[in-house]
């Protein structure tokens, strides 16, 4: 019996390499993206659907992940990969002495890339709940595409790196609540990898230095969390020297600066569990 997957970004790079992936292993596969053209190509190739969709509305996610529930009947995989690069988020003329209004910042970043990733994990844990265990021993697992930006600092990527910090911490927290329904969620932090996010001439500069991260690197961190593996609140990191033995890494985050920290944590996670309990 086959399982399904359902995968936004899909109609190109990293979503669209996933997506062949998932295929291969015999998946049956919906692509939800924008590029409706290249989204049915993909989908055509791979024997799979396809859904438009945009990641930073609601109703939009709704819509495209319902097709993917009413086609398939579950799903036992969903990714949400789709997401833009840093964009300019204040005004040219913020430094002007003369401008007596403000203008509103251009924040379409997070909502694609955090609102949107939290908007697909909300809707794969919902239909999770719904559904029951599969045969790879969990009702769903939800794998999300974040950065080495939610671990480093890059000063002039400051709305990109809040977002991905924002994926990170979501996974890390809310990923080591969730195995207690059966339900996974990780992230694969990439370095810099070759999609439609810069331009091509980026890219090579970077792979002539060495610097450019594989994205079989990425697809393969994918790829080691499907089946019957349990792991659940992990950021797997990929880098430039993939495939020079580094392989995938599991980042060591800071520890508690003393033992009264530690110890109000403790104490914080109970008190908040209601909230996380789902009836």
């Amino acid at each position: 019996m086959p399982e399904y997957a359902y995968v936004t970004g899909g109609a190109s790079g990293l979503g669209a390499a996933t997506a062949r992936m998932l295929a291969k292993k015999g998946m049956k596969v919906f692509i939800a993206d924008r590029d409706e053209e290249n989204g049915q190509k993909i989908a055509q190739e791979i024997g799979g659907q396809f859904g438009k969709v945009d990641l930073a509305d609601w109703k939009s996610q709704v819509k495209a992940f319902t097709q993917a529930v009413s086609a398939f009947g579950r799903l036992d995989y969903v990714y949400g990969i789709g997401g833009v690069g840093e964009r300019r988020w204040l005004p040219k003329n913020s430094t002007s002495t003369t401008a007596v209004e403000f203008e509103m910042p251009d924040l379409s970043v997070l909502d694609i890339d955090l609102t949107g990733v939290l908007y697909t994990s909300s809707l794969a844990i919902q239909q999770a709940r719904r559904q029951d265990v599969g045969q790879n021993g969990f009702r769903c697992k939800i794998g999300v595409i974040a950065s080495v930006c939610g671990f480093y600092c890059c000063p002039t990527l400051p709305i990109y790196t809040a977002a991905k910090h924002g994926v990170v911490g979501f996974v890390r927290s809310y990923g080591k609540y969730l195995p207690s329904e059966k339900i996974t969620l990780n992230a694969v932090t990439p370095n810099v990898i070759r999609t439609n996010i810069s331009q091509p001439a980026f890219y090579d500069k970077l792979e002539e230095e060495g610097l450019l991260t594989p994205i079989e690197g990425v697809v393969d961190a994918f790829e080691s969390l499907l089946g019957d593996n349990a792991d659940s609140g992990e950021c797997l990191e990929i880098g430039p020297n993939y495939a020079k033995g580094q392989g995938i890494v599991k980042p060591k985050f800071v520890d508690f600066v003393d033992d009264e920290s530690k110890r109000t944590f403790e104490k914080l996670e109970p008190r908040a569990r209601p909230l996380q309990v789902p009836a």
